[in-house]
């Protein structure tokens, strides 16, 4: 008899390693993070959006230049995301986290807001090193 297998049959993770086994594995794997990556991101973008409501209703209000310097912020947030499937994309995708915080400047609940969404992207990141980054080390059949 045959014990049950609880992953996907198509499963590109090694259950007993965590790293994918196969340069088509880590190819499959590393489009799905890109995925994510780019979802988190276009979250992040209508996050952002609300931004320009509770300016509205704090300080000066909504000048001008705060809901162009909000408008980019979002289009910016939209642009890496199509960019996460480069190489560079996770690293400009954590660059875009800086203007993010610095929306705190117009409304302080942003910079609670955006430090979620940097500690979102560092996780992110740290899964993606952990699943893509160096091969674990195979062990030696020599003593010591």
């Amino acid at each position: 008899m045959v014990a049950p297998h609880d992953g996907a049959p198509d499963d590109p993770i090694d259950s007993t390693q965590g790293v994918p086994e196969s340069n088509a594995d880590r190819e499959r794997v590393a489009k799905r993070l890109a995925g994510g990556a780019a979802a988190v991101l276009i979250l992040e973008a209508l996050a952002v959006l609300f931004v320009p409501r509770a300016i509205a209703q704090s300080g000066p209000g909504l000048t001008t230049f705060r809901l162009s310097a909000v408008v980019t912020v979002v289009v910016l947030l939209i642009v890496v995301a199509g960019l996460q499937r480069r190489s560079w994309g996770s690293r400009a995708g954590l660059v875009v986290q800086l203007p993010v915080l610095a929306t705190g400047l117009f409304t302080a609940a942003m910079w609670f807001l955006g430090g979620l969404f940097l500690l979102l992207w560092i996780y992110l990141m740290r899964i993606r090193h952990e699943l893509l980054g160096s091969p674990p080390m195979k062990p030696s059949n020599g003593g010591g």
